[in-house]
């Protein structure tokens, strides 16, 4: 397996890139674990995939070097950096059998036959697919399909790493809880670094040990779950992981203290704002009470989604969504509080810590 490093990379696909606007992927300088599992997270258009493609080789950046375990491959092949890329549709031989399928990329690179038939089998349990080996491909299910592409990039154990683009969009939904249960299960087994692109926080947060979220052609947080959760670095990331997703309101700081409308929120720290900074107050749905106590709001409607209710109300004439459980009271004349340990301040749209 390879430790990645991505030594400033940039990519424009046009010509002569005048402004930061012009790249579809801005500078990307981070080192990604040896053996570690990753996810690049978000919307469409937002650079994973150029980042992707620009690990496997498929791809050159414009600007920049990319490193396994410290050996420039920027102008080498797919197949140089020993790569396995499984893609959003499955890409198999529809004229060879299952067994084949699977053999293929090891008999390509001369493995005796015997350790192909070992690995074969081992991966064909791994993959539920033991009772159609002997199947020819094209007669198989979208989602029997993708197994044989999970299990083609996962046969060989000399790879530097695994690269997965969206591999689950062709799935339904029960067969991708038990593909990315499978995925996980091979990465504690085998140990390959892996980086998995979805724009599915759902599948990012389950398969990742650190996720990598991608905004506007920029990494703006890398993180574990956890820590997206708790400590979002940038609106987006708020906005995006969570569901419903962080409250964000404009606000103003004073010392250590924050307002939002004619609300004032004592805090235990002074975050650091400059002069002329849009400053807003971030908090999660699930850590703000309601109740007869605090700050005064407007109920719009709640929607009930089994379990919790999801309360849509207004702060200060700022729009905010409160998770409760199904049978918390919602008085008529309701009231909110914020856990102080949850509250984040953002200074144009980035996180601030406290004063030193």
């Amino acid at each position: 397996m390879a430790r990645i490093t991505l030594d400033h990379i940039r990519h424009a696909y046009g010509p002569n890139p005048k402004s930061d606007v012009a790249y579809a992927l801005r500078e990307v300088d981070h080192e990604w674990a040896d053996g570690g599992a990753y996810a690049l997270l978000g919307p469409s258009g937002c650079g994973k995939t150029t980042l992707l493609n620009i690990i496997s080789g498929l791809l050159q950046p414009s600007h920049g070097r990319i490193l396994f375990d410290g050996n420039d491959v920027t102008n080498l092949s797919t197949q140089e950096r020993n790569i396995a890329q499984v893609f959003q549709f499955p890409v198999i031989y529809d004229t060879m059998t299952v067994y084949d399928n699977l053999a293929f990329p090891l008999r390509n690179r001369g493995i005796a036959e015997p350790d192909v038939n070992r690995r074969v089998r081992e991966m064909l349990d791994i993959i539920d697919l033991s009772d159609w080996s002997n199947r020819k491909a094209q007669r198989l299910t979208a989602d029997q399909k993708q197994k044989i592409s999970l299990g083609r990039g996962l046969v060989r154990n000399d790879v530097n790493a695994i690269l997965f683009d969206e591999p689950l969009t062709v799935i339904d939904p029960h067969m991708k809880w038990v593909l990315r249960s499978q995925l996980k299960r091979f990465h504690k087994q085998f140990g390959f670094t892996m980086v998995y692109v979805t724009h599915d926080q759902t599948e990012a947060l389950t398969f990742a040990d650190k996720v990598v979220v991608m905004y506007d052609g920029q990494i703006v947080q890398i993180g574990t779950p956890a820590e997206l959760f708790e400590r979002p670095s940038h609106t987006f990331v708020g906005y995006f992981i969570g569901s419903p997703g962080m409250n964000v309101m404009p606000a103003e700081v004073h010392g250590s203290t924050i307002t939002l409308g004619g609300e004032t929120i004592a805090l235990d720290h002074a975050p650091k704002i400059t002069a002329g900074d849009r400053v807003e107050l971030g908090i999660r749905p699930e850590f703000i009470r309601i109740g007869r106590e605090g700050m005064p709001v407007t109920i719009t409607r709640i929607e009930d989604i089994g379990r919790r209710r999801i309360v849509r109300a207004s702060l200060a004439g700022q729009p905010m969504a409160i998770v409760v459980s199904e049978d918390a009271e919602i008085p008529a004349e309701a009231r909110v509080t914020f856990d102080p340990a949850a509250l984040n301040i953002y200074a144009n749209s980035w996180r601030v810590g406290r004063e030193a």
